[in-house]
């Protein structure tokens, strides 16, 4: 499920910032290109047993991830659940408990980045 309206869709950050900022919330960067990286937070939803993955996407507009002065624009924000072995799924209804989560987690992002 793409998330409307975060606020982070066409921020700017260098690549330490980011990486330092999205650290503190529990992000990882799993993927990662010379010029795109995504940038992963797990969520557990105990009463179905189910994670969930929040996810940003980023582009690289000014050089390239093997720099941290590298500058990452972020293209995108979605959520989905994870299926075995190794894929997502974003067509499904995300509990009311994950959402709150997400969304906070997405608010806190938008704070250490401005």
């Amino acid at each position: 499920m793409l998330l409307e309206n975060t606020g982070l869709v066409g921020v700017r950050s260098d690549l330490g910032h980011l990486d330092d900022s999205s650290d503190k919330l529990g992000f990882v960067r799993w993927q990662w290109e010379y010029r795109r990286a995504t940038y992963d937070l797990k969520l557990h939803d105990r009463p179905s047993g189910n994670d969930y993955f929040l996810r940003v996407t980023t582009r690289a507009i000014e050089g390239k991830l093997e720099n941290p002065d590298a500058v990452l624009e972020i293209e995108a924000v979605y959520i989905g659940r994870a299926t075995f072995p190794h894929g997502m799924e974003y067509e499904s209804k995300i509990p009311d408990a994950v959402m709150g989560i997400a969304n906070q987690r997405v608010q806190e992002l938008k704070i250490l980045l401005s």
